[in-house]
């Protein structure tokens, strides 16, 4: 696909909409310091393009969740809306019109941002999902049967914790797979796309992708903000910055990130336990999602996903319980836990020594802040089957909706864009991302033991629950 040059980061952007009334004299005009005093779940307002919108009533019924929108209240959001909504969604928003904004301004490298999704846009790419999820679902049913058949019908040590590994080997390629379908539709059928979700997530993981896309979604928006992204607070297992040694408040979670003794001493050895606890830590998702289905205020089709949870409780235990002796069961379950584990070794390479920062995002600086906030990780394309589209996290974060086949193709625009606006474009070998990590947690580590700690915490067991993987 040919892709035509970037015009003038300064032309007026291409996505502006016609306010609700096209009479200009009847337009309310807002300032910006008006709007960002809107800032509240009970009175909302974001901006879109220049157009103001009073999103307060949908707030409850956004299918992305609350949390998005608070992070962005009272902003402009349109990179984020961009980027996250189809342009079919555009005219919904005119019910909530309530003026423009009489100061708005475009950034040059947000103006190239929406030029360059407009052009991929354009060529059709976000709907162009291709044969690969087909494939995809083919092997993890031929493998699955392959795993069943060693654990079911041999007699072989060797073969059962073959099938263990392959297991979690099945694990990882559903995690792509329910990633692929929390971002954009693998099929046209909508209800099919809803069976593969709760088929590959909740029956065969035991991960709910209700909890998933709730806490991918908040990870989305505000990337490497300390405070509000989840996949950075790990406390008392891992803290990334020194920052985190403040008590700070956590928005998703709702709760302070207490630094104490237990945290101080965990953080104080993070870069030797790091590789280990990446391992177990499968089952702090597993134990996520079931608080999640149980006890968030708003949960879509509830029932279902604890259905669909419910069945790999009852599947993957009675296959355990097959296997012939007490330490063949133990193994079994490692060793498909730990084959797992390097998918979540390749969840924190992307970010763990990237940038970060406090305090929410700015609706006006996205691109700055996603680029800042990820790293790719190098690789021949005979490997993206490996990564699961994860080496192109840059290209996923800037593009959250565009199917991970074109990631390839889109990632040299995108290194021009940061080239052309000054901005640093994080690549790494595997290798290098892991020793970049490794780093970042010892530097944190050697601070930490010199480090004062805060107030006692309450509930250690819940606090160990919520340390994310």
């Amino acid at each position: 696909m040919a892709l035509t040059g970037l015009t003038d980061a300064t032309a007026p952007a291409a996505d502006a909409m016609p306010p609700a009334n096209k009479d200009a004299g009847d337009v309310r005009m807002i300032s910006t310091k008006e709007m960002s005093a809107h800032n509240a779940a009970d009175d909302l307002w974001i901006s879109i393009s220049g157009d103001v919108y009073d999103v307060t009533p949908w707030l409850r019924r956004h299918p992305g969740g609350e949390v998005p929108l608070l992070t962005l209240a009272g902003q402009d959001a349109t990179d984020a809306f961009m980027a996250y909504h189809p342009p079919s969604v555009r005219p919904l928003l005119r019910r909530f019109f309530v003026g423009r904004l009489s100061d708005y301004t475009v950034s040059p490298a947000s103006a190239d941002f929406r030029r360059l999704l407009a052009q991929l846009s354009s060529a059709g790419l976000f709907e162009r999902v291709g044969p690969m999820p087909k494939v995809q679902l083919a092997v993890m049913s031929v493998l699955f049967s392959i795993a069943l058949y060693c654990t079911l019908a041999c007699a072989s040590t060797g073969a059962h914790l073959f099938a263990g590994g392959l297991i979690g080997f099945i694990w990882i390629q559903s995690g792509w797979i329910g990633h692929d379908s929390g971002h954009h539709e693998l099929t046209t059928h909508p209800a099919l796309n809803r069976l593969i979700q709760i088929i590959t997530g909740n029956c065969l993981t035991g991960l709910g992708i209700a909890w998933w896309k709730y806490n991918h979604n908040t990870h989305h928006i505000a990337c490497n903000s300390l405070d509000h992204d989840p996949d950075l607070q790990h406390l008392p297992l891992f803290a990334v910055s020194t920052k985190l040694f403040n008590n700070i408040w956590s928005v998703c979670y709702e709760r302070t990130l207490a630094f104490d003794a237990i945290s101080k001493f965990f953080v104080s050895y993070q870069h030797w336990t790091y590789y280990p606890v990446m391992g177990f830590a499968r089952i702090n998702l597993m134990v996520q999602s079931i608080v999640f289905l149980v006890t968030h205020k708003k949960v879509r089709q509830r029932w279902l996903e604890i259905a669909g949870v419910a069945a790999f409780w009852i599947w993957y235990p009675l296959l355990i319980s097959t296997l012939p002796s007490w330490w063949e069961r133990v193994a079994f379950v490692l060793v498909g836990f730990f084959v797992t584990g390097l998918q979540h070794v390749q969840f924190t390479l992307n970010h763990f020594s990237s940038e970060v920062y406090l305090g929410p995002p700015k609706g006006n600086d996205w691109f700055e802040r996603q680029t800042a906030g990820t790293l790719d990780i190098k690789c021949p394309p005979w490997m993206d089957w490996f990564h699961g589209g994860l080496q192109f996290q840059v290209e996923h974060h800037l593009f959250p909706r565009l199917p991970r086949q074109h990631y390839r193709m889109v990632a040299p625009f995108v290194r021009d864009l940061c080239k052309k606006h000054g901005l640093h474009y994080g690549a790494a070998t595997f290798w290098e991302a892991n020793v970049m990590t490794v780093k970042t947690l010892r530097a944190a580590a050697m601070q930490a033991r010199e480090a004062t700690t805060g107030a006692a915490r309450k509930n250690l067991v819940w606090e160990a629950v919520n340390t994310l993987g």
